[in-house]
């Protein structure tokens, strides 16, 4: 039995237990693993939360069953189950024969997602992950790369959990942003040629912005137009290399200006014509977005004419849904946007939609060294570049301190300390075990290792304290990624690579791995090679490597 068909089952015997004692029918169950593993290895409120049941009377309703060795109640009723040995012990054997996928039967039973309409049972339901989606006005600052690693690791989790998974990121091209970009390159242009800058209000300046105009003079760009697509080119150029450095890759770019080059943009305002959701007021075409919560209504097209930038999200998640038949979105926003949510989300009710679009708002970045905020780039000019951070910390530690956060809360990170390489930087520590392991392995010159660990894995010869206690934290890791397929809380997964990293240190610090027991060692072998094999999943996940040498 998998871990997570374990947690499921404790929970449905309990549901039955209830009725059974007291003929209540109960939808949620709370199940956790205690802080103190004196109190078991799940512990549940249940009992707590009714009237009139009490927690004995559950208890004895309970199932017997081949993997809990006692139930107890506790306290003011908590409910404490403790696993058996035995069932422990094999999960070992589990994890050395599922390998990465242990616990997981990659069947979509998640609640998140059940409602979705438009998949049989028997299909993969579909996600779509969108993340980064900067203006193409520079290079990718700091912040992009919150979302960008955040967005990319919960799409892995997604697909690890059987879902099928698309990144994309959406090319802001369209509107003042873009024009302030031409019109910036165009004054750089005049600059390189003896004039004075004369940088447009609103514009944009550094290095980058030199570098396209001193590119741009070489080309035959008549229109202010040209100059623009020049310009928006070229930045995508860097922002996809950095992209490759941040270790993402996105299945598709999507343009904002094609769904107006397309008519996209115009049959999406059609749309909500047809369901009496638009009206004129004051020469403007007005959305009624109040009537799905938002509190008030909004300007579709100005009295100019122009059309704002609620057009294009109609366009685009029209697209998503009605066209590329997406089951779900997720969005990946920086905080300053949690004002266009309400509006937003009217939107997506509007098209026939609710429900299927989540965004995840990023709190802001701050970095320091040496005790102190670092503010300035020197090639971009106005802020830290995402570059700059890979070029002093690396990818790995990267990608470890940014996912460590949770997104809901204010980051800050302390560029000396993330390059640290000592076991005082969490990302060092975690892949030292993993170092640590293959030393293991090294030393034991063992020929075959797989298969002499396969065959002679007595499993009955791990029940130490350490041993079991590192058993208890490996088997964690399916009911970890499906948690955060749910929750999207990815700084879970870092959590948890620290909390096998201590496990497993503890178990080499007590228990000698290799020695003259010849049946203890390949236990024990077993054992590391099962840490080895959730440890790697874990960092893999977070798209961090594991080095066998440190």
């Amino acid at each position: 039995m998998g871990f997570k068909m374990l947690r499921d089952q404790i929970k449905e015997d309990l549901k039955k237990a209830v009725k059974n004692a007291a003929g209540v029918t109960v939808e949620n169950i709370h199940l956790e693993h205690p802080a103190n593993p004196q109190h078991g290895d799940y512990s549940s409120n249940i009992a707590m939360t009714l009237k009139d049941v009490a927690a004995e009377d559950i208890v004895r309703h309970l199932p017997k069953t081949d993997y809990l060795e006692k139930v107890e109640v506790a306290g003011s009723g908590f409910i404490n189950f403790y696993l058996k040995e035995e069932w422990l012990q094999e999960q070992a054997r589990g994890i050395l024969r599922e390998g990465g996928n242990y616990g997981l039967d990659q069947q979509l039973t998640i609640n998140r997602f059940e409602e979705s309409p438009t998949r049989s049972d028997n299909q993969q339901s579909a996600v779509q992950v969108e993340f980064i989606s900067a203006n193409p006005t520079g290079p990718l600052h700091v912040g992009n790369a919150r979302g960008g690693f955040c967005g990319d690791v919960l799409a892995n989790v997604l697909a690890k959990v059987g879902y099928q998974v698309q990144r994309e990121y959406y090319i802001n091209d369209r509107g003042v942003q873009v024009e302030k970009l031409a019109e910036s390159v165009r004054a750089y242009q005049g600059h390189l040629q003896g004039l004075a800058l004369q940088i447009p209000e609103g514009g944009y300046s550094g290095e980058y912005i030199k570098e396209i105009a001193g590119k741009a003079l070489g080309r035959n760009l008549e229109t202010l137009e040209d100059l623009k697509s020049f310009a928006i080119s070229e930045t995508l150029k860097n922002i996809k290399k950095t992209i490759v450095r941040m270790g993402i890759k996105f299945d598709q770019f999507f343009s904002e200006q094609s769904l107006y080059d397309s008519g996209y943009a115009k049959k999406a305002i059609a749309f909500l014509r047809t369901k009496n959701l638009l009206y004129g007021k004051e020469g403007a075409v007005w959305f009624r977005s109040s009537k799905f919560g938002d509190d008030k209504d909004r300007v579709l097209i100005k009295s100019d004419g122009e059309m704002t930038y609620l057009v294009s999200d109609l366009a685009y998640h029209l697209d998503k849904f009605e066209s590329r038949k997406f089951d779900r979105v997720i969005l990946f926003w920086g905080a300053d946007h949690h004002g266009y949510v309400p509006r937003f989300m009217a939107m997506i009710e509007a098209i026939g939609h609710k429900g299927k679009a989540e965004v995840e708002l990023m709190q802001l970045l701050k970095l320091v060294r040496g005790g102190k905020e670092v503010r300035m780039s020197k090639r971009a000019g106005e802020y830290i570049t995402v570059d700059d951070v890979l070029d002093e910390i690396g990818l790995d530690a990267a990608r470890f301190h940014f996912l460590a956060v949770p997104l809901n809360t204010s980051m800050t990170l302390d560029l000396e300390k993330a390059k640290e390489q000592s076991e005082k930087n969490p990302v060092y520590y975690v892949q030292y075990a993993n170092a640590r392991m293959h030393s293991i392995f090294a030393k034991s010159q063992i020929p075959n290792l797989k298969s002499q660990i396969n065959s002679k894995f007595q499993i009955q010869n791990l029940k130490t304290d350490e041993e079991l206690a590192l058993i208890r934290k490996l088997i964690q890791f399916s009911e970890i990624v499906v948690d955060i397929s749910e929750s999207h809380e990815v700084h879970r997964l870092p959590q948890y690579a620290i909390e096998v990293a201590d496990a497993f240190h503890r178990f080499y610090e007590n228990c000698r791995v290799l020695s003259d027991d010849k049946d203890l060692t390949a236990a024990r072998l077993g054992l590391v090679k099962a840490t080895q094999i959730i440890l790697a999943e874990t960092l893999s996940l977070m798209g961090i490597s594991s080095p066998e040498r440190m």
